[in-house]
């Protein structure tokens, strides 16, 4: 492989977007951070997130756009794993020298197991599971609000507000938790209604962390909710052991608080990750770089 081609790694999820440059040997040369780039939340606002990402590491490097035909890239984001073909035509008129686009989950895999076979469950502002056996690809849940994702950030911060809603009914019992939700909508539940209309998964996984303050308060609700979340993790990760995975790597914001909750036969899959979702999408550009001397197009989820 030539001495001048660069490798670009980029992880776009609901909350943030990173890139990260790498040389020809491997060595990290710059990494920069930008918003959210989940391409089911609007290709557009996802696409300008990983390139502004992009560009602050080239800068960091010295470098310029004019350097893209050097670079094999690989763009993980959330949300590839749907049709996505406008997002495949903008990356390829960005003049990358190789391309590829496939998922976050299947990048932070592919890092975790250093390209070997094994499983991931990522429980951040979304939740998914992905596992790549003998070549072929497994994907479990991950659909994204409001039918899929349990056990993430946005789900978490859902279930609060459909708990404060039900204090306010009289159903439920009202904690500090729930008071301290029901606070910042005005003490109003129509203000909750609006705002959960038009909220998106990142809006909604902002309540995250206070459920998980109120936990280590010992709050019932909160408690009860991070014990649902663990569950739904556990059911992502029989699904992949049914599928044959013997490595398990969880990752994501949310994952170290579930992780004490979670069942025995999970946890003693677990393994720690030996790398990040940038790692694995260097590796994923390596490996396009060399097998194929034009830009690809890698269909995120084959197999599944």
């Amino acid at each position: 492989m030539a001495a001048h081609v660069l490798f670009l790694g980029v992880d776009g999820g609901g909350t943030r977007c990173r890139a990260r440059l790498y040389g020809a040997g491997g060595d990290i040369l710059a990494e920069a951070e930008s918003g959210p780039a989940n391409l089911g939340c609007g290709v557009n606002e996802a696409l300008a997130s990983v390139f502004d990402a992009v560009f602050r590491s080239l800068a960091q490097a010295h470098l310029t756009p004019s350097d893209f035909p050097r670079i094999a890239a690989c763009l993980a984001l959330a949300g590839a794993t749907e049709p996505a073909e406008e997002a495949a035509a903008r990356l390829r008129r960005q003049g990358f020298g190789r391309a590829i686009l496939t998922s976050d989950a299947h990048a932070a895999c592919v890092g975790a197991h250093d390209g070997a076979d094994g499983g991931i469950i990522v429980v951040g502002t979304g939740s998914i599971g992905w596992a790549v056996l003998g070549g072929r690809h497994h994907r479990v849940g991950g659909w994204g609000l409001p039918v899929s994702d349990e056990g993430s950030g946005a789900w978490i911060g859902r279930e609060v507000l459909r708990c404060v809603l039900m204090a306010c009914d009289g159903r439920l019992a009202w904690t500090p938790l729930l008071r301290a939700a029901f606070e910042l909508y005005d003490s109003s539940p129509a203000r909750i209604v609006q705002a959960a209309a038009r909220a998106s998964p990142r809006d909604f996984g902002k309540l995250a962390p206070l459920v998980v303050a109120h936990t280590a308060q010992g709050d019932s609700v909160a408690l009860t909710i991070l014990r649902d979340a663990a569950c739904h993790v556990d059911g992502i990760a029989n699904r992949l052991i049914e599928l044959g995975v013997r490595h398990l790597a969880l990752t994501g914001g949310v994952a170290p608080h579930l992780e004490p909750m979670l069942g025995t036969s999970t946890r003693q899959r677990l393994v720690k990750p030996a790398g990040d979702p940038l790692y694995g999408a260097f590796l994923l550009a390596r490996a396009a770089a060399e097998s194929s001397p034009t830009a690809t197009r890698m269909a995120a989820g084959e197999g599944r």
